[in-house]
């Protein structure tokens, strides 16, 4: 289909970085969900605000939210019903599903002015889905060209004492250094459960507040939706390169107040 093909180019791009957004949700610490909300956020800010926006997967090898958007174009290819349901979605948006290009960290940067380049519909926002360790060569480079980067904690010591350690490093060897263009650099919370103390957050908070760093209000849940994929067994969809989240699954989850706390903070023009 016309509405998902991802143009490519081979031209070399000089010059200075482009005037899009660039925001990366990074940490050190895998398996903490980092691409799920990449792909979550990118869809609100697609489909739901009317943002342009583009994700460049450089979580090289896994290239979770490329694999996904390939899985979709295939149920859609075969299949007539999400094949209508998916020229609805883009006659009532007016525009195409947002561009997804796979790279990795030593080559996001290049790849990114590429992408823009030859894109018809300059993106407003590009995500960059950055691999979950500081030691994958190029992650530092590619970070430090970021406008902004969110950064997910959880409710666990070890978590929250590597994440403090790396945000204290980027922030005093390259923000204030004037190495990084970064503007932001914020926390959030994500896998809540909802039977941990919420004077667990608090306590953390407070430390966080006094070495400088501003958490998001958002926290969220540990939720098995997070994880529901586009499939020919269920026509539900929350997880989902192509289509919006279904509005019965999009309640409670937190992803509406997450993803407008974000865009409130970069403004996209």
């Amino acid at each position: 289909m016309e509405y998902l093909q991802n143009k490519s180019s081979t031209i070399k791009i000089n010059g200075t970085m482009s005037k899009e957004i660039f925001v990366a949700f990074a940490t050190q610490k895998g398996g903490i969900g980092k691409s799920t909300v990449t792909a979550l956020a990118a869809s609100y800010l697609h489909n739901v605000k009317g943002y342009n926006v583009a994700v460049v997967d450089c979580d090289d090898p896994q290239h979770s939210i490329h694999g996904l958007r390939e899985h979709e174009m295939g149920l859609i290819d075969s299949s007539t019903y999400f094949k209508a349901l998916a020229c609805d979605h883009f006659r009532r948006i007016k525009k195409n599903a947002y561009t997804i290009v796979k790279s990795n960290a030593v080559n996001a940067l290049d790849d990114a002015e590429r992408m823009i380049a030859t894109e018809d519909v300059k993106p407003d926002v590009v995500f960059f889905d950055m691999p979950g360790t500081l030691r994958s060569n190029g992650v530092i480079k590619t970070l430090s060209q970021m406008d902004y980067i969110f950064t997910p904690l959880s409710a666990d010591r070890f978590v929250v004492e590597s994440t403090l350690k790396f945000v204290t490093m980027f922030r005093d060897r390259l923000m204030t250094t004037g190495q990084a263009k970064t503007k932001g650099l914020h926390l959030f919370w994500t896998m809540v459960d909802g039977r941990e103390r919420n004077d667990l957050y608090g306590i953390y908070e407070e430390v966080i507040a006094e070495m400088g760093f501003p958490v998001l209000s958002t926290r969220l849940p540990d939720s098995k939706k997070f994880r529901r994929d586009l499939s020919e067994e269920r026509k539900s969809v929350f997880r989902s390169t192509i289509f919006p989240m279904d509005t019965a699954l999009l309640k409670g989850s937190g992803i509406r107040e997450f993803s407008e706390e974000i865009s409130d903070i970069i403004r996209p023009q």
